[in-house]
């Protein structure tokens, strides 16, 4: 009577856990042709993350789906997560510079710059912040929201 709830539960983790592998699996493969082609650091980080994401999303999605859980369902995960969205503004606008920046380029990993009132240099671009490092040995962490509204010093750009 639950043998088919049962199987249909473990498909469901089959799903996951196959799929988690394929997507460590091409992040790996991804990151070995971003490497090749000599991508920016800054810009294979933060494609890979994006990558990342959107494919672990699909993988939950199939298991749900394999779970029985209808499309409706997630039509209204979607709109619940929009509402975070909305409710999460400051983080949308910390990704969107954080693309902006990545395109842009108005600095590098290495570069020492001046932005939001810090100086250091740059040591990660991330999807939501930027990782400094001061001439003291310290880490700070600036959302990209604030450097991109903000004048950048570049001193190492020339």
């Amino acid at each position: 009577m639950y043998l088919p709830h049962i199987v249909n539960i473990a498909i469901a983790i089959a799903i996951f856990v196959i799929g988690r592998w394929v997507v460590k699996i091409i992040k790996n493969v991804l990151s070995k042709a971003l490497e090749k082609a000599k991508t920016d650091p800054i810009l294979s980080d933060f494609i890979q993350s994006i990558t990342t994401t959107l494919m672990m999303f699909i993988v939950i999605i199939a298991a749900l789906s394999q779970l029985g859980i209808d499309t409706s369902f997630i039509a209204l995960i979607a709109a619940a997560g929009l509402a975070i969205g909305l409710a999460l503004q400051n983080s949308l606008q910390n990704f969107a510079a954080g693309v902006m920046i990545v395109l842009f380029k108005p600095f590098k990993t290495g570069d020492f710059i001046e932005a939001a009132g810090v100086t250091g240099i740059v040591e990660q671009v991330s999807m939501f912040t930027s990782n400094l490092k001061t001439g003291d040995n310290k880490k700070i962490i600036v959302p990209n929201g604030q450097i991109l509204n903000s004048p950048i010093t570049n001193y190492s750009a020339k």
